[in-house]
């Protein structure tokens, strides 16, 4: 290569990064909202990335083969969006200039299954880290599952990209501090360390020796004084590919709004547009000659859709490996393709357990056990664990082996005492693909992994939690531990089920809802203490669960219900006592099992008017917590037995009784109503 070459080179390399700088700001000016500092101080390492590094292939962003990019820190969304439609995915000029504007398909914060090449769903910062934690915990297993010698069909890199605000929240030091633990040698992490958050400096509030913090989670660090170098980015991104044992760090330091006079280095550029005047100012300091907004140099965009190109043949290379594979290992290959498709194996329902009276009073997290162990024998991609409660939630898996440094196959995981890192990793593995995760840990602890709950609803995620401990008959324990208000609080959550089975029987429903369900997670919320396994041969139908609610007992007399009593899990036993005292005192009631609202609402208006008929207008609800999800429900003229206070100390059947969860006071309120 001439000198001249190599300059031109380097030109046309600077003349690609500032074309993303340029994309960048124009954009966030145009929306007048946006963060334009992080995508114009990290195009240089992006550049270098994704075309020489990043396996993907733009043309067929779901390629399995390929390597995932997350962007954690997605108030830099313009970068993930400049980048995908320079490289050649389906986003177009128009949707660059629609940025954050309604319906466009460039939203403020990326969005999964939004837009081509978005991988997760982020913005909650830290979270993104903990999902590439996820997807890299999922391409290990299924490297050690199906992977066989001179066919290494599994064996892809998962990179993120954080900043000052991702690696402050605490969700990243619990799930960094897994990923260390496990070794995960494929996951590759930058760190945006621009010294800058919204409210100014970050010596502010930070001075963490993140080198250090990395190290002692046994993590391979490395520094880049200089976010501009190429060479340097390109030297440690190799070096941290070679290193097969540990998780990376690369710590980037790089300036905020990078060429803006007035604004480099400044929290101006974080949060808000830089204006009309500085971003010409800015232009005319990267020497960008073009005064057409939006415009992309036929050299760069050339260079940039080179990844076309190198993105085909990467997939084609691997296909060959793929089609080997096939021919020489064609049972894996098809359990493979299977679990890629989501798609259950065939019979698996025939594992499910059926209960009877004969099996007696049950916890439902005992049930949950047994259903379980059974279906999880036949439904390999089912595997999970729980935040240091395994025991306690009944999630281990009888005879699987624990997953670890050693055995990334093992299909207990144990999370140790993190519940936010365990919601955010689950869904890391949903989002890879080949897997139905599950996460455990009592009701009460759901409040530290809301916000991964929230976004696995708005992925729409295939993810199960098991919440045990659901109500005040835990016990001795006492307030801190007893949920009151958390049922309400999860129902709220768009596209979450909330499932909380009445018995033994109704939790194998429940499994079978958990399994099958699509459209976002399920919840399943079952009880620490023992509850009668119900009489179904004078009941209803268990399968009822599957509509949300159905009609479990109507009045022995034959009479019309004078009123509908309704509950979900462990009240559905008093219920059913109070529809007993009501029958002794000469009024006919039908109780009616709710497990799962979510489900009932997705019920046609006709089938919804079957169980709960206009012309039956009282009806009262009783459940261990605070009543505001059943209102819906009971309607104007009904009531609900339930929690507006905290709970206490003591057994749970005394509990009960002194708060007013009895048959007797559910009597008393519907004759109050009659």
């Amino acid at each position: 290569m001439t000198e001249g070459t190599l300059v031109d080179s380097k030109a046309l390399d600077q003349l690609c990064i500032n074309t993303v700088r340029v994309l960048s700001m124009e954009a966030v000016q145009r929306a007048n909202s946006g963060h334009p500092g992080a995508p114009m101080a990290l195009a240089p390492l992006t550049y270098v990335l994704w075309t020489k590094h990043l396996r993907h292939n733009p043309v067929h962003p779901e390629w399995p083969g390929r390597d995932r990019f997350v962007l954690s820190c997605g108030h830099a969304s313009m970068l993930l969006y400049s980048l995908l439609h320079l490289t050649g995915y389906d986003l177009s000029m128009d949707d660059i200039m629609a940025f954050r504007q309604w319906g466009s398909r460039t939203p403020g914060h990326p969005e999964y299954g939004h837009t081509p090449g978005v991988e997760t769903t982020t913005g909650p910062l830290g979270q993104g880290v903990g999902n590439a934690v996820g997807m890299a915990i999922a391409e290990a297993h299924l490297a050690r599952v199906f992977n066989r010698p001179g066919h290494e069909i599994i064996g892809h890199h998962t990179y993120f990209l954080a900043s000052d605000g991702d690696v402050m929240e605490g969700v990243s030091h619990e799930t960094a501090s897994y990923a260390g633990h496990l070794g995960l040698g494929r996951l590759i992490g930058f760190y945006d360390d621009n010294g800058i958050t919204i409210d100014g400096e970050t010596s502010l509030a930070f001075s963490d020796d993140t080198d250090r913090r990395f190290e002692a989670y046994g993590w391979h660090v490395q520094r880049v004084s200089d976010g501009n170098d190429l060479d340097a980015i390109d030297r440690a991104i190799d070096n941290a590919k070679a290193e097969s044992r540990r998780p990376s760090l690369i710590i980037v330091r790089t300036h905020i709004a990078y060429g803006s006079p007035n604004k480099q280095d400044t929290s101006a550029a974080h949060g808000s547009p830089l204006g009309e005047e500085e971003v010409q100012l800015t232009k005319q300091n990267l020497g960008w000659k073009w005064t057409e907004e939006f415009f992309v140099p036929d050299e760069a965009r050339a260079r940039w859709r080179e990844c076309v190109t190198r993105g085909a043949q990467l997939e084609r290379q691997w296909q060959e490996r793929h089609d080997a594979y096939v021919a020489a290992h064609p049972e894996l290959a098809r359990e493979l393709s299977r679990r890629l498709r989501r798609e259950l194996p065939d019979g698996w329902e025939s594992t499910l357990p059926d209960f009877t009276l004969e099996h007696g009073a049950m916890a439902t997290r005992a049930a949950s056990s047994k259903v379980l162990g059974a279906v999880a024998a036949h439904v390999p991609e089912l595997w999970g664990g729980s935040a240091d409660l395994g025991e306690s939630n009944k999630t281990l898996i009888e005879g699987a082996q624990p997953l670890s440094r050693e055995n990334p196959a093992g299909r207990n995981m144990f999370f140790g005492i993190r519940e936010h890192g365990m919601g955010s990793i689950l869904n890391g593995v949903a989002l890879h693909g080949g897997f139905i995760p599950y996460g455990a840990t009592f009701l009460i602890f759901s409040d530290y992994m809301r916000p991964p709950i929230r976004l696995a609803a708005l992925m729409h995620l295939h993810v199960i939690y098991v919440f045990t401990h659901d109500s005040v008959g835990l016990g001795e324990d006492g307030p801190t531990h007893q949920p009151i208000e958390t049922l309400s609080a999860l129902r709220a959550i768009p596209n979450l089920a909330v499932v909380r089975p009445a018995d033994a029987t109704e939790t194998t429903e429940a499994w079978r809802a958990a399994l099958t369900h699509r459209g976002g997670p399920i919840a399943l919320s079952l009880t620490r203490q023992k509850v009668p396994t119900l009489d179904r041969g004078r009941l209803a139908s268990a399968v009822g669960l599957r509509r949300g609610a159905y009609v479990l007992s109507e009045p022995e007399s034959g009479d019309p219900p004078r009123a509908v009593l309704m509950a979900s899990g462990s009240e559905v036993e008093i219920a059913l006592a109070a529809q007993g005292r009501l029958a002794d005192e000469g009024v006919p009631t039908r109780v009616v099992s709710v497990p799962c609202m979510e489900f009932f609402a997705d019920q046609p208006a006709s089938y919804r008017e079957t169980v709960l008929p206009r012309d039956v207008p009282v009806r009262v609800a009783i459940e261990a917590g605070h009543p505001m999800s059943w209102y819906r429900w009971v309607g104007d003229v009904g009531s609900v037995v339930g929690l507006d206070r905290f709970g206490a100390s003591a057994p749970g059947e005394r509990i009960y009784q002194e708060l007013g969860l009895n048959a007797k006071s559910v009597a008393e309120r519907v004759r109050q109503l009659l």
